[in-house]
């Protein structure tokens, strides 16, 4: 069921209900992708969906991150008040993703009575053979409102690395020294006088560095009896996170509704610069494999046919059909009257170049009227090369116009032609041309009767 932003919270709430339009736009800007590309991007599109039902629903997630072993599940496990996530002694055991619902925080994101707050685990961050495991930490990483960094001791390299980069996402970061039931007093505040200290100051509030004991070891307690006789019993002290839990309800108190807020709309921006990134690229790719293709079946069409003048005509014929592939490429209508008139303005723009290739096509169809075909052989390399290379052109004047939505944006045809001109290296384009029409003649079973 989709939940109406504009019901659910007060006139003026206008921070909120921007921040859910930003990620319903970042989803709308995919909706002309290709089969191909929505299929790279499934996961992409996916998430974003995702944080749609997040927002709209208003859950917090605060996730919990931190190395195999410093006891990030027992945490969870002592805020949620039961056993919710799993501990194993030897360490590594979180494989996954696990959301818990916290309902006893009592916090409800204000003018959304269904909203809820849930911790994450996530696997440790030094895990063996992780990767698979660090992208999904990195996920959740991104769609955190909360971030709760565990460790049970000063941080090492790889620790701090983690927090730095936890640290670029601008979210706030409470960093939780567990496991003190394991220290002495001393020892509890020169570490945390070390996580307070200046190392630290620009990373973490020092008033979001807690001490807690999520699950403290047994200890042995003496007991006599009324008869003075002695026994000894082995108790578990109940966890000690309340530090951590006051803690977080203060800065959900205090900005709860800003954070969901500002985290879903710079999630937005990053998915959809990201996604955008990987559609041009795609499409970039894609472009470029089918102006060389092209390329080369006019270069080879034009070379090897001994016809006079239908050579010529066939190279325009192969033009108008790759810029009417292009726009496909780029999700665009193309009819090709658009596309013979967008190659005769490319034609003009190129100027010289073109007219230097029709020179060498008059002369070469002129000399196979001559020699009644038999001159193709002879004029295979340069009249294809330069018919290959002018189509090689077009393409890339093309793909411009169309990476611009069908414009020249701010130019004009001719400056973009020019430069085009000026970046692609002629000679090593007209050399792979020529190689690919030397293969065409040598598997021509006519080539040899031509020479």
């Amino acid at each position: 069921m989709v939940i109406v932003v504009t019901e659910q919270f007060p006139e003026g709430d206008t921070d909120y209900q921007s921040a859910l339009a930003s990620v319903r736009q970042a989803l709308d800007r995919f909706d002309g992708c290709s089969e191909t590309e929505r299929q790279a991007l499934a996961h992409d599109i996916d998430q974003l969906r995702a944080m749609t039902e997040k927002l709209e629903s208003g859950r917090i997630e605060i996730v919990v991150f931190g190395e195999i072993s410093t006891g990030k599940s027992a945490l969870i496990n002592a805020l949620a008040g039961q056993a919710v996530a799993s501990v194993n002694v030897q360490g590594g055991w979180t494989r996954e993703v696990w959301h818990v619902d916290w309902e006893g925080s009592g916090y409800r994101v204000p003018g959304l009575a269904a909203s809820e707050v849930v911790l994450v685990d996530t696997p440790g961050l030094n895990e063996v053979d992780g990767s698979q495991r660090a992208i999904m930490a990195h996920d959740a990483a991104t769609r955190a409102d909360v971030i709760v960094f565990v460790t049970d001791s000063d941080l090492n390299d790889a620790e701090y690395s983690a927090l730095l980069e936890l640290a670029a996402g601008h979210k706030p970061i409470l960093l939780v020294l567990n496991k003190t039931d394991l220290y002495s007093r001393q020892q509890i505040d020169e570490l945390i006088n070390i996580f307070r200290g200046p190392r630290f100051a620009p990373i973490v509030d020092p008033r979001n560095v807690l001490p807690v004991a999520a699950d403290p070891r047994e200890v042995e307690y003496v007991i006599e009896g009324p008869d003075g006789r002695q026994r000894t019993e082995w108790r578990k002290p109940e966890p000690d996170v309340d530090a951590l839990r006051i803690r977080l309800l203060e800065v959900l108190h205090r900005e709860g509704k800003a954070l969901l807020a500002l985290n879903a709309a710079m999630y937005a921006a990053d998915k959809s610069d990201r996604m955008a990134a990987l559609r041009v690229r795609m499409r970039s790719e894609r472009a470029m494999a089918t102006i060389w293709g092209y390329a080369v079946t006019k270069a080879v069409a034009v070379a090897v046919n001994p016809v006079p003048a239908a050579d010529v005509l066939g190279g325009s014929v192969v033009d108008v059909t790759m810029v009417v592939t292009l726009a496909r490429v780029y999700g665009i209508s193309f009819t090709r009257a658009n596309a013979r008139a967008l190659v005769d303005s490319i034609f003009k723009a190129a100027g010289w170049v073109i007219v230097g290739e029709a020179v060498t096509h008059v002369a070469a169809s002129v000399f196979k009227g001559l020699t009644l075909g038999y001159g193709t052989i002879l004029t295979a390399l340069p009249q294809g090369a330069a018919a290959g290379y002018g189509s090689y052109i077009v393409g890339q004047a093309a793909r411009f116009y169309f990476e611009h939505g069908a414009s020249w944006g701010h130019e004009a045809p001719k400056t973009v032609v020019t430069r085009i001109l000026e970046v692609s290296d002629k000679d090593s384009i007209l050399k792979q041309l020529k190689d690919e029409i030397r293969k065409k003649i040598r598997l021509n079973p006519y080539a040899g009767k031509a020479k």
